[in-house]
């Protein structure tokens, strides 16, 4: 895992509240390492709410930080993956952020 210039504590409140906004809104803009955390995130949490059972939304309710989120996800996104092993996410590049030349991404579900 990359520890991407945080504590642990803030890295994981940080990858949780972007796995969060991306399943929120569709896609995010974000940079190219923390676009790769987050997809790997992302897949397995997509990939348990596939299984739309009690368990799996607990489980799912412990790394996304809004209800209303895990919600439509189960409702949603999960069930549009149902026939699909993986590979629910794209990152495009969009080249370099302006202040500091770090390479920015689009994180996007497909």
């Amino acid at each position: 895992m990359r520890k991407l210039g945080r504590d642990s504590g803030h890295r994981k409140m940080m990858l949780r509240n972007l796995v969060t906004s991306l399943l929120r809104h569709g896609r995010i803009i974000t940079t190219e390492t923390r676009a790769k955390e987050v997809r790997s995130i992302a897949e397995k949490i997509i990939t348990t709410a596939k299984k739309n059972d009690l368990a799996s939304r607990r489980l799912v309710l412990a790394e996304v930080l809004d209800e209303t989120t895990v919600k439509e996800l189960f409702d949603k996104i999960a069930p549009k993956y149902q026939d699909r092993n993986g590979g629910y996410t794209r990152i495009v590049k969009i080249g370099p952020r302006r202040g500091d030349s770090a390479e920015l991404v689009v994180l996007e579900l497909i």
